[in-house]
């Protein structure tokens, strides 16, 4: 009952504002009506000899009727400035700038593109709207066939925007972008987000069937699901459901904890396979052992992968081939860890030295 109270309490809380302030209006409309009505009765009195009664009757009437008037045009225009917001809304998304098209039919890579992984920035630089301050800017740098790249820096330094970058969420303000020399900004968004795969730092998943989560558009018999939850560490899991891969799962995946969601997502990975994987903090919010699982897949399983990996945690990423550390959008570092971490004076240094891995 007192947790039934307490609710209800809480509930009103944002209501009582509301009547207070509709109590104060109606009073000080009612004083306001109440001073009309005194003045029109005064002057009827003090002008009784060269007004007659039926004027006077008129007046007075009219004025005694103010008050109702008040409170229907003080609400009215309440009313109207509520809902003008929903013009204004519809307004500013018809004027959102659409994001280039879904697909150019004359310029389409390969089927099988990109074969070799290979990205490349040329003096990129982006910012997040027209009018912005860049948020990377004279980005150059190659990554090989197959190579496992960190990116690191502190926060704000520019590492998400790469991400968004890769994929065309954010448009290029100078430089390109080529994967396998194909420029990216020269083909569709569709052609280009499906030959890439993200594990995000919060993992997505869709009110429906772990099967429908793991392949939407049905492209993959139930041997190279299982095959992929087996690889991501989920197979056993899925194999104690009673309903397996038609399990339902809830909007957001609340009815998995956080790391198996993440497992989800690499599972979603492994089944796509392509030549290049983002995987923007994807291990920043689970446990370390859960942590530990990602990496040892990631490393087996995309092998022959381009890897790009955005770290939070930095014994993530001191396998990998190359790190690139940036810097208020700007690159300051890229070589081995073992070549920064000989050099006290880098960037890199003081980062691992601050996580207390040297």
């Amino acid at each position: 009952m007192r947790d039934s109270e307490s609710k209800v309490d809480f509930n009103q809380v944002c209501y009582y504002p509301s009547v207070i302030s509709n109590r104060w209006l109606a009073a000080r409309l009612e004083l306001i009506g109440n001073l009309i009505t005194f003045f029109a009765t005064l002057f009827a009195v003090m002008s009784r000899d060269t007004i007659d009664g039926g004027k006077v009757g008129l007046s007075i009437t009219y004025a005694l009727s103010v008050t109702q008037t008040l409170h229907w045009l003080v609400r009215m225009s309440s009313e109207v400035e509520t809902n003008i917001v929903a013009v204004e809304r519809i307004k500013e998304y018809t004027e959102t700038p659409q994001e280039a098209p879904w697909e150019l039919p004359n310029n389409k890579p390969g089927a099988d593109w990109p074969q070799e992984g290979v990205v490349e920035f040329n003096n990129y630089a982006t910012r997040y709207r027209e009018g912005l301050d860049l948020v990377v800017k004279n980005i150059n740098f190659k990554i090989s066939k197959g190579e496992k790249v960190g990116i690191v820096g502190r926060t704000g330094a520019g590492k998400s925007s790469l991400t968004l970058a890769l994929f065309r969420i954010i448009e290029a303000a100078g430089g390109n972008i080529t994967i396998d020399g194909v420029n990216i900004s020269k083909i569709g968004l569709h052609d280009l987000r499906s030959r890439l795969t993200i594990i995000p730092q919060d993992p997505v998943l869709f009110s429906g069937t772990l099967r429908m989560n793991l392949d939407p558009f049905n492209l993959y018999s139930d041997e190279k699901v299982w095959s992929a939850l087996e690889h991501a560490h989920m197979k056993e899991f899925v194999s104690t459901l009673s309903a397996g891969l038609q399990h339902a799962i809830s909007e957001g995946g609340d009815n998995l904890s956080v790391g198996q969601r993440q497992l989800v997502c690499l599972a979603r990975a492994l089944l796509r396979k392509t030549r290049v994987l983002i995987l923007d903090e994807a291990t920043a919010a689970i446990d370390l052992e859960t942590d530990d699982l990602i990496q040892a897949t990631i490393r087996q399983e995309f092998a022959d992968s381009t890897v790009l990996t955005i770290a939070h945690r930095l014994n993530t990423i001191m396998d990998s081939s190359r790190v690139l550390v940036l810097e208020k959008g700007e690159i300051k570092e890229f070589d081995s860890p073992s070549v920064l971490l000989k050099n006290k004076t880098s960037i890199f240094y003081g980062m691992a030295k601050d996580a207390g891995l040297v």
